[in-house]
């Protein structure tokens, strides 16, 4: 706490309630208890559980506790009984020195509600001081043609008891010169006079000794003695007479060591050394710490020590001048010091209330008293809290001030408060103290765990080993300590035929997620579920984020041929016409690939052929075509095998083989025509003779073979009639080969191929298609050929 001097700027100024606090204050009478001084330490005081009509257990219910003003523990509450005892031996004349009344001032603090009940205790005074004079021995020059009943002010005892317990009376040893008279001053002092009663004569007695005596008014009564000579001198008949009987100066308590008081001045109308005048401090209500000095010689009367007026607030002396024969004369000074803004303000904090819970209402955070030590516009006060925090003031009894929070606080904004409070006097320059109180603010569970988005994709590649992490979901509580500590789980599955529980699960401390079972993607490509996050606290909180996850293909799955079937039967076998031009559509490979993307692109390649570079197959669509005209001198039985491959990663692949047969002897008009020259039209008339006699010769020959295929034909017409297809499933009229839809053929073909039963030359017997088709870019149709 730094207090500083600077002007305080005015902000939420608390000044006139305080004001009017102390207006309504005013009439309220405070509990008086007293005490006698010295009494022993854990001494009873009062009740004060009966005084304010409270039962015994309200007062540790309320936090109830005894507050002094200056912060001193003399006095202590036992919360257990109720009653007011002392908690250490009360000194009065250390606690008030010649004040009288003595009391100590003090407040009973009641929270729970906010209570302060005034008190004041009575400390009495005991008879525990004998008076004591300033010196041993006092010396009195007195003049031997002194008249009867002169009077010469003697120095008085001090006796730090007050009341009767303080001098009340003097008496001096028995002699026949002198009695002493006790007088009363008007503040209520009592100081002695020693009056003369009989002639004195310096020749008979030139000095005496007498023993003074100043008694108390205690029971028992305490004394105090000194001595007293007295020189009897020749005549000096004019004693010193001040200027001023009373001297009345006021000093400002920051007044530098050294500087001028007052100065006394009194004067003897004498000559010689009876007019030569001494002055001396016969009186100091200080004496104990004199803050004076006096000059002998000149009166001037300086400061040696620094006053304060918070301690001591006005100092009374006597000042005595004494000639060089022995008289003297006396006067008074009274100063008094004049308060100046010295003291900076004081805060005590009663009580503090940290951590304070969140989105809790208006709650105390601290209890606290202001103070300043000095008078007036010096010690009126103004307190405040700095601009921007949720916290406000509000003003007590006894200048208490409540620190109470403005409405709910929350942590995840701000988890501590820094609150300055300033306490600035009006006093010339102000004054001002500031303190600082850390107010901390506990957590409470009112945010629920927030994922960090709102939904996940996941990606899994098919044939995974099980167990294996296939992801996280994370989410971040704003709270803190077991209010933050975030608990991941599995949700029921929306879609009740999911099997969530075989496929992934999720450590409930990180949210890491893991596939328990190897994932096909031919079976499952996708399946989403949702995962819950729920804090700790109570009550606990949750929030859900949706997860999905795609499952990535794999080239696990080998192309499958559809056609040719390769189901271990006998093959199917093509025909292809010897006449087919370069490019004629033989037939298709037909094939497909369980997996997806690029792993099921395929592509086809001629791995073997009986004869290369006769067929070739094309890549993109599997289709097999001539790659050039055929001729007589090409095999008629061909085996071509075909390489299905993917275009995954390694490549997978299956083989196909084609039979073919190329035959001849189809219809001439299903026959591509071959573009004849216009010139053989105009062939000589020899060329014309030799085919004539050629033709007759063939014509004859041709008879007879006619002849004996009908005979043969005749004989095998039953076995004919029930001649087998070459397609495994059944005879050829019931079964037709589709290999539409699932190819890459651009036109639906359809072929009756059957192979005639019984024969031993594997003779085909060839029927027109059931669809016409398109075979080349000239429309020529596929033509039909009969056995």
């Amino acid at each position: 706490m730094e207090p500083t001097g600077e002007r305080f700027p005015e902000q939420r100024q608390v000044l006139i309630l305080l004001l009017l606090l102390e207006v309504a204050l005013a009439g309220w009478e405070p509990r008086r208890y007293s005490v006698m001084e010295e009494t022993e330490r854990g001494s009873f005081v009062a009740n004060l559980a009966n005084d304010l009509g409270l039962g015994v257990g309200e007062l540790a219910e309320r936090g109830a506790r005894v507050v002094s003003e200056d912060n001193e523990q003399g006095l202590q509450l036992d919360l257990q009984t109720g009653q007011l005892i002392l908690n250490e031996k009360l000194d009065r004349e250390k606690l008030c020195g010649p004040t009288e009344p003595c009391i100590m001032h003090f407040q009973v603090l009641l929270k729970k509600p906010l209570e302060i009940f005034r008190a004041e205790l009575l400390v009495r005074d005991i008879n525990d001081h004998s008076p004591e004079f300033p010196e041993r021995e006092m010396t009195l020059k007195i003049p031997e043609t002194s008249s009867l009943g002169t009077v010469f002010p003697l120095k008085k005892a001090r006796d730090l008891d007050v009341g009767s317990n303080n001098v009340q009376n003097y008496n001096i040893s028995p002699n026949s010169h002198f009695h002493v008279s006790t007088r009363t001053q008007g503040d209520g002092r009592k100081y002695p006079e020693l009056v003369l009663d009989t002639e004195l004569d310096r020749e008979e007695q030139a000095e005496l000794r007498l023993t003074l005596t100043a008694v108390d008014g205690g029971s028992p009564p305490r004394s105090g003695t000194v001595q007293i000579l007295i020189l009897v001198l020749d005549v000096n008949d004019n004693a010193p007479e001040f200027a001023q009987a009373l001297y009345e100066v006021q000093v400002s308590e920051n007044s530098p060591i050294g500087s001028l008081v007052v100065k006394v001045s009194a004067r003897d109308l004498d000559t010689g050394p009876n007019g030569e005048i001494s002055y001396s401090i016969s009186y100091s209500s200080q004496e104990i710490n004199e803050p004076f000095e006096l000059s002998s010689l000149s009166g001037e009367i300086r400061l040696i020590k620094k006053l304060d007026f918070e301690t001591i607030s006005s100092y009374d002396l006597d000042i005595e001048a004494s000639d060089g024969g022995g008289l003297s004369g006396k006067c008074s000074v009274s100063v008094k010091v004049l308060d100046v803004n010295d003291n900076f303000p004081e805060l005590s904090i009663s009580s503090l209330t940290s951590p304070i819970p969140e989105n809790s209402p208006e709650t105390e955070v601290a209890l606290f008293r202001i103070r300043d030590r000095d008078s007036g516009e010096n010690g009126k006060m103004i307190c405040s809290i700095q601009d921007g925090v949720p916290f406000k003031l509000k003003p007590s009894v006894e200048n208490f001030y409540r620190l109470v929070t403005e409405g709910a606080l929350d942590r995840e904004n701000k988890a501590q408060y820094n609150i300055t409070i300033t306490i600035t006097d009006l006093g010339t320059p102000r004054l001002k103290t500031e303190h600082s109180i850390t107010v901390l603010v506990s957590d409470v569970n009112d945010n629920a765990p927030a994922f960090t988005q709102t939904s996940y994709t996941l990606f899994v590649r098919e044939n995974n080993s099980p167990a294996l992490h296939i992801g996280s979901v994370s989410a971040t509580d704003r709270d803190s300590g077991t209010n933050s500590q975030v608990t991941y789980s599995l949700l029921p599955p929306q879609d009740p035929h999911l099997p969530l529980a075989s496929l992934v699960s999720i450590n409930t401390d990180n949210g890491h997620l893991f596939a328990l079972r190897s994932l096909d993607y031919e079976t499952l490509q996708e399946f989403e579920f949702r995962v819950g996050a729920t804090d700790r606290g109570s009550p606990e909180l949750s929030s859900e984020a949706l997860v999905r996850v795609l499952v990535l293909d794999a080239n696990d799955n080998s192309p499958f041929v559809l056609y040719p079937l390769q189901n271990g039967s006998a093959p199917c076998t093509e025909l292809v016409p010897r006449a087919a031009e370069p490019g004629y559509l033989v037939t298709k490979v037909v094939a497909v690939d369980g997996d997806s993307g690029q792993n099921a692109w395929l592509s086809y390649q001629l791995l073997k052929a009986t004869e290369p570079g006769l067929f070739g197959v094309w890549a993109h669509n599997g289709e097999v075509r001539t790659a050039r005209l055929l001729s007589e001198r090409d095999a008629a039985k061909h085996r071509l095998v075909v390489l299905v491959k993917d275009n995954g990663e390694p490549p997978r692949s299956a083989t196909t083989t084609l039979h073919l047969l190329l035959v001849d002897g189809f219809s001439q008009p299903y026959l591509p025509l071959p573009e004849a020259a216009p010139a053989q039209a105009q062939a000589d008339s020899l060329t014309v003779y030799l085919v004539v006699a050629l033709a007759s010769v063939s014509s004859l020959f041709l008879l007879s073979v006619l002849l004996f295929v009908a005979v043969r034909l005749c004989r095998r017409s039953r076995a004919a009639s029930v001649g087998r297809c070459s397609v495994p499933e059944g005879p050829f009229p019931g079964h037709l080969v589709d290999v539409s839809g699932t190819g890459t053929l651009s036109q639906s073909y359809q072929y009756e191929v059957c192979l005639t039963g019984g024969s031993e030359s594997n003779d085909f017997k060839f029927l027109k298609p059931i669809l016409p088709n398109i075979l080349s870019q000239d429309s020529r149709r596929k033509p039909e050929f009969l056995e």
